[in-house]
């Protein structure tokens, strides 16, 4: 299990240019918050680099994230990883207990949001987002309405974050590999 390894399987499964960039955000976002909490940054960012990488190819509830855990397992990836793959998609029920699998859930959805929010400034440039920005966006539910903002809420108070303080954790994560999402 590393980056590397990690990286191919995501390429082999995923060919869309924005669902790898939805990757690396996640991944740049676990991997903060495991600095934050004193956790193993490889193997959180490759949880986060790994979650979506079966959606593209099955994408509805029966199959995502099932048949990509599937994968994971036959590859070799560890349990707790595989857990956090699972829980980080609400329809399947599995409970998110510790730590990672919390985080990749209060990630997942925030990036997305995020994305969004910068690709409608002028700039086009996450290094001038803003947190009241982000905020005006999550109430407009016309704006990316495909983002779960209760999911969002949710994610920042089970990891035990303030949502301002989680907002703004993220857009640095995010900040920290502007070029490789051309943001």
């Amino acid at each position: 299990m590393d980056r590397q390894k990690t990286l191919e399987l995501l390429h082999e499964y995923t060919k869309s240019d924005s669902l790898r960039k939805h990757a690396y955000s996640v991944e740049a976002g676990m991997r903060y918050y495991a600095r934050k909490f004193g956790e193993d940054e490889e193997k959180w960012g490759i949880t986060g680099l790994i979650h979506d990488f079966d959606y593209e190819k099955h994408p509805t509830v029966d199959e995502h994230p099932y048949v990509g855990v599937k994968i994971l397992e036959e590859q070799g990836y560890p349990e707790d990883i595989r857990l956090a793959v699972l829980g980080h998609a609400s329809h399947t029920g599995a409970p998110r207990e510790s730590l990672m699998a919390k985080t990749l859930f209060a990630v997942d959805e925030l990036t997305g949001l995020i994305t969004a929010a910068t690709l409608v400034r002028p700039s086009k440039k996450i290094a001038d987002l803003q947190i009241s920005s982000v905020k005006k966006k999550m109430k407009d539910k016309g704006f990316a309405r495909q983002v779960n903002r209760d999911e969002i809420r949710q994610g920042a108070e089970d990891i035990g974050i303030d949502l301002d303080e989680h907002i703004d954790n993220v857009i640095s994560a995010m900040q920290e590999i502007s070029e490789t999402l051309g943001l």
